[in-house]
């Protein structure tokens, strides 16, 4: 088997703000495989200021592994454990490899087209006016849980687009998920929260920076909205006890990244602890291409949960592959006829 890697820059049709700054290109990098005349597709989808993988000798360490290539994936899925994007790819990668289109991992109702994965709409930060034309143009789209990014604008003009949400549709009619990203102080988090409450707001990712594990329990033990942890679970792959992990801060929720949190055997093994500890999980993409977006879709589908993911990042960028997805009426749809574009060289 031989193996190569070559990096990607995703440039976003229109900069996509976020507590954290304002994004207008994602780096990523692609691990191809060829066996035999087949070809085997990973995306190491590395998230620069969050993967607990971005470290200076990245490339190196893909380098590393495509020498090292020949050896047992479980070997190697071992040696680069603390490269959380390398095993999400690797682990593609092989997938791919020992199936009959690189681009089929996980055949399943949603690969033939028979059925779609619910998705939340995500409303992205900018200015009032701006945020608010998003969430009218996801409402008229079809979606029936939208998602706000807050945190970077004033909290009372975030306040009022819930309301113009609330004031036209019930928590029935439309459901409303916020993300911090770990934007509120400790000190003023719960008095936010509970003003968040006044529009039933079905969860809050990550209120407050992650690291803080007796703030976030104890904001986790007292919110009125249910808290989802996110960055929190960044960086914990592999050496400690999630069981533990989880029953210390008690969130309602987790949220999972396959190429921030271990991969997909990094991310089952998250989905198993909150299993033991009665905690509910969904999916989200991290602003990978449309290769790794459709290799967790695929892999998403097929734990048969009925929770809307967050999985529809795949139109943000201008250069993003042709593929086979595409998203209608709240959903992520799989068109079994349409080939995926994929460039490499």
């Amino acid at each position: 088997m031989q193996a190569k890697y070559f990096k990607y820059q995703l440039h976003f049709k229109r900069p996509s703000g976020t507590s954290r700054g304002v994004l207008r290109e994602k780096e990523t990098w692609f691990l191809l495989l060829e066996k035999e005349g087949r070809l085997g597709v990973g995306e190491c989808a590395l998230f620069r200021g969050l993967s607990a993988d971005d470290v200076s000798d990245y490339e190196v360490q893909l380098q590393n592994l495509v020498d090292q290539i020949n050896l047992p994936k479980a070997i190697l899925i071992e040696k680069f454990k603390d490269y959380s994007s390398i095993v999400f790819g690797l682990e593609q990668a092989f997938q791919s490899l020992e199936s009959k289109n690189p681009f089929l991992l996980f055949p399943s109702d949603f690969t033939s087209g028979v059925d779609s994965i619910p998705i939340n709409g995500l409303v992205w930060m900018g200015t009032k006016e701006y945020m608010l034309q998003q969430i009218n143009e996801k409402i008229l789209a079809g979606f029936s849980v939208i998602k706000l990014k807050i945190g970077a604008i004033d909290f009372d003009e975030e306040l009022s687009l819930l309301k113009h949400i609330r004031k036209e549709f019930s928590a029935k009619d439309i459901e409303i998920r916020v993300d911090a990203n770990g934007a509120f102080n400790f000190d003023d988090a719960m008095e936010k929260l509970k003003r968040l409450s006044d529009f039933e707001i079905h969860s809050i990712e990550q209120p407050i920076r992650q690291g803080q594990v007796e703030k976030m329990a104890k904001l986790c033990r007292n919110s009125p909205i249910p808290v989802a942890l996110d960055e929190e679970l960044i960086g914990y792959h592999y050496g400690i006890d999630k069981n533990k992990f989880l029953q210390n801060i008690q969130p309602q929720y987790i949220i999972l990244k396959p190429a921030l949190h271990g991969g997909f055997i990094g991310t089952e093994t998250w989905m198993n602890a909150a299993k033991q500890n009665n905690i509910g999980w969904w999916i989200t993409s991290a602003l990978e291409s449309n290769v790794g977006l459709n290799a967790i879709a695929q892999y998403t589908y097929q734990l048969g949960t009925t929770m809307p993911q967050g999985l529809g990042t795949g139109s943000l960028f201008a250069n993003n592959f042709e593929s086979p997805l595409s998203v209608a009426n709240g959903a992520l749809y799989f068109d079994p006829y349409k080939k995926f574009n994929f460039r490499y060289r």
